[in-house]
């Protein structure tokens, strides 16, 4: 798999903020990735490359606002966590994107930055791009509880708690993926992490990360499509090697593994994922089973492919991706042949028994890496497809459709 997304927005981020020269070996090259790139070499930062190794070389004198607008393209990571960075810069601050990411809500990171002393503006109540941040240094510290579950709003406020004038802490009530936390720990800033239940609180201290080197493991987010894909296709075995195996991170197997696929682990060097072909029956989802649900639409093809109703459940947060997952999962189930209707935040798949039985289908992926992969997917395991705006897989796997490909 390319790095992972997750690890290689924050590695970027870290060594930015640091003190002289960090390696990252793996990077992800999509252009989510670049667009933080640019953003923290905008900021102050350089960077180099050579073959598989980034350097990073962070000011001594720390980042500082940029006279050009920071375009952080498709990518809501990108956006939200430089929102949390930059909001302790001092002066004005520009984030823009790209027509998908600037219909994605902002005002979920602004609540939390505001009452930490920046000032943030956008477009409407829930303060779309372009995002204005005025910075302000030291920010307030401040106890938050995230009100849903958002890697990218724990992330923002943490970030910007490093140059707080206190412990900031941040309290979740559904676990979401600890990459920050690790990563923060890694480069040796003080971070606590208490889990609650099924929530978690964390606590940063100020302070200024580390140069350090960063390696940058699989990432498995874009696993689930090829865990899929094995599962569902008539004569399949794929390994996937050396994933980020994080418990937040793997939601999907566990769902997987309840529906009947044939999902196996092996961590004597690294953490590889085998999934070969089985039959698959349906089964229920929950949101917290999968606390950032970008492997939802990837799930809806193994929906498909199963036997039986699966029903996935409370799954507003789809419609606030990179584009109305929600929706376009149901489309894309609905068009390989499902039977396919909603209540409310919940969306039921009465599957096809196999992926043989799809149909050939046309989607309209919505400017979504996700929906063109997961379309993908089906198409490969069942009788093809027509996918428009299939490029946009650039923005986290440039090398998809090569990859798949090569399995055939």
């Amino acid at each position: 798999m390319p790095g992972d997304k997750s690890s290689s927005h924050r590695a970027l981020l870290l060594s930015a903020l640091s003190d002289g020269d960090s390696t990252i070996v793996g990077l992800s090259s999509g252009e989510d990735v670049r667009a933080t790139t640019r953003i923290i070499e905008q900021l102050g930062a350089s960077v180099t490359r050579d073959d598989d190794q980034v350097t990073v070389s962070g000011p001594a004198d720390g980042l500082r606002a940029s006279n050009e607008p920071l375009d952080c393209g498709n990518s809501g990571t990108t956006m939200r966590l430089v929102a949390g960075i930059v909001s302790a810069i001092e002066g004005a601050h520009e984030l823009v994107g790209d027509a998908s990411l600037s219909r994605r809500p902002m005002d979920r990171v602004a609540v939390p930055l505001r009452l930490m002393g920046a000032q943030l503006r956008g477009d409407g109540a829930q303060l779309t791009a372009p995002l204005h941040v005025q910075g302000h240094s030291p920010l307030r510290a401040i106890a938050y509880d995230v009100p849903m579950p958002s890697a990218q709003v724990k992330s923002a406020v943490l970030f910007a708690g490093l140059n707080a004038n206190g412990h900031t802490q941040v309290s979740e009530h559904v676990r979401t993926r600890s990459t920050t936390e690790t990563m923060m720990r890694h480069c040796g800033l003080t971070l606590h992490s208490v889990d609650q239940g099924s929530g978690r609180r964390v606590t940063v201290t100020p302070g200024r990360p580390e140069p350090t080197t960063w390696r940058i493991p699989g990432d498995p987010s874009q696993a689930a499509f090829f865990a899929v894909l094995g599962a569902v296709h008539e004569n399949a075995s794929i390994d996937v090697l050396d994933l980020d195996d994080a418990p937040e991170r793997i939601g999907f197997v566990s769902v997987m593994v309840r529906m009947g696929a044939r999902l196996s682990w092996r961590r004597d060097e690294g953490a590889t994922l085998r999934s070969e072909s089985a039959a698959l029956v349906g089964t229920e989802v929950f949101a917290h089973e999968i606390p950032s649900v970008d492997e939802v639409p990837a799930l809806t093809v193994a929906a498909a492919a199963a036997r039986g109703l699966s029903v996935f459940r409370d799954m507003g947060e789809l419609r606030v991706k990179e584009s109305d997952r929600f929706a376009s999962s149901m489309a894309l189930a609905s068009a390989l042949g499902c039977r396919v209707w909603s209540e409310g935040d919940d969306f039921f798949i009465d599957g096809l028994g196999s992926a043989r039985s799809f149909s050939t289908f046309s989607l309209d992926a919505g400017l979504d890496h996700r929906m063109v992969m997961s379309a993908a997917v089906a198409a490969y395991a069942g009788n093809g497809g027509t996918i428009e705006g299939a490029d946009t897989v650039s923005s986290s796997y440039p090398g998809f459709f090569d990859d798949v490909a090569a399995l055939q």
